[in-house]
């Protein structure tokens, strides 16, 4: 028997970690948003130091000043504030690894997710997730978010928890309807979907729930100092607008790339999936992606030691093997970066994804995609193909022997 002082104890608690969560979950996206934009203003890139290259990293000194001109902070202190919280919770760290401390100074340090390193615990994995759902969602066109009433009210951009089960199956999100159940029920308990109302758990029925978060929403970085919890959905300025988005596979959620590091993150962390950069799709977190900006231009080296033509590829008796991979996409997504066009290559693979276990390797050129034969398609097409296909893909490649 639970007294009713027990069950406020239980209800603070849950409250407790929901608000933890929430900061969680701010933090992670907010850090992504920062390191799409500084990739964008090439402000990360490959440097050199006492003749040794590292790839994808900042100097902390020019970062501050990034800020600073950009407004995202007031002083030189509050820049180094707002980046301590992100070496804090493992966003960032000196390529060293030998600072614990953000220094205004000429450092080197790097986002995690651009060499592999984040800790993706279970937490941010259900994020990664809800994130990547998110966006596929925009970035789709389908009657899945409408306007509807419930219990007398009238509520905006709702989803239908059978329908919305039945869209993750298609997708392939999940196996079995069971599952796809208990991954709702995840979203809700982590404060990315809520039920209109708040009365209710996500079930498998006529309910309607709505996305509480925003992935997309432009997070001030001086936002990471406040710590504070929201307690209502954000404003539907912004939220889950269904207007069509650009088509064109930028979308992709974590970026980065790296000629001499192979590596993954994006929308994943330890790996997300795909990303792009000058030409290159990457890690696909299907999420793809925090900013409804274009491809971010990262690293603009490739790891091709020369192009080659389809028509080359394709010569009877040439030095080329085909090779044909199936790829099931994880929480985060699939693990590789494609890069460049007419054909598109593998510009780096995650040694701990899922393209990885499959055999997939630098250096290989993408023949087809799910059967689509992508030869002479650019980095776009083949990342828009992944990003709105199944979570099993079936590719083609072909690498020189």
């Amino acid at each position: 028997m639970v007294l009713e002082g027990e069950m406020d104890g239980i209800g603070n608690t849950m409250q407790k970690k929901a608000a933890e969560l929430e900061r969680l979950a701010e933090v992670l996206v907010t850090g992504e948003q920062l390191r799409l934009r500084l990739h964008e203003g090439k402000v990360i890139k490959d440097r050199r130091h006492h003749l040794r290259t590292y790839p994808n990293c900042f100097v902390a000194k020019e970062l501050i000043d990034w800020l600073l001109e950009h407004k995202e902070a007031s002083d030189r202190d509050t820049a180094i504030k707002i980046m301590q919280k992100l070496l804090d919770q493992s966003i960032i760290h000196h390529v060293c690894d030998e600072h614990r401390e953000f220094k205004d100074m000429k450092l080197f340090y790097r986002f995690r997710k651009d060499d592999g390193t984040f800790p993706l615990d279970s937490e941010a994995k259900v994020f990664m997730r809800g994130q990547r759902i998110y966006e596929k969602l925009m970035n789709t066109e389908n009657n899945l978010l409408q306007t509807r009433e419930e219990e007398g009210g009238t509520f905006e951009r709702t989803l239908v928890a059978s329908e919305f089960i039945d869209w993750l199956l298609q997708e392939g999100e999940m196996p079995t309807r069971e599952e796809t159940e208990q991954l709702g029920r995840r979203l809700l308990e982590h404060g990315i979907i809520q039920h209109v109302t708040n009365k209710h758990h996500f079930v498998d029925g006529p309910l309607l729930f709505q996305f509480r978060m925003n992935f997309r929403r432009r997070r001030r970085l001086i936002e990471l100092l406040h710590e504070r919890s929201r307690s209502i959905p954000e404003s539907h300025d912004s939220p889950f607008c269904l207007r069509k988005q650009n088509s064109d596979g930028g979308n992709t959620s974590f970026l980065s790339v790296s000629p001499t590091k192979e590596i993954k993150v994006a929308v994943g962390v330890r790996r997300s999936s795909m990303s792009s950069s000058c030409g290159s799709s990457g890690y696909y977190s299907s999420s793809p992606t925090l900013s409804s900006s274009p491809p971010v231009l990262c690293n603009p080296k490739s790891v091709l030691k020369r192009q080659v033509s389809p028509e080359e590829l394709q010569t009877p008796g040439g030095p080329f093997l085909k090779k044909t991979f199936t790829i099931v996409g994880d929480a985060v997504g699939w693990g590789f970066v494609v890069r460049g066009s007419k054909p598109c290559h593998i510009q780096a693979v995650d040694p701990g994804g899922p393209a990885a276990a499959a055999g997939m390797k630098v250096c290989q050129f993408v023949v087809s995609v799910n059967g689509l034969n992508v030869l002479t398609q650019d980095y776009r097409t083949v990342s828009n193909l992944i990003l709105t296909g199944p979570r099993t893909i079936v590719m083609e490649v072909m690498e020189e022997v």
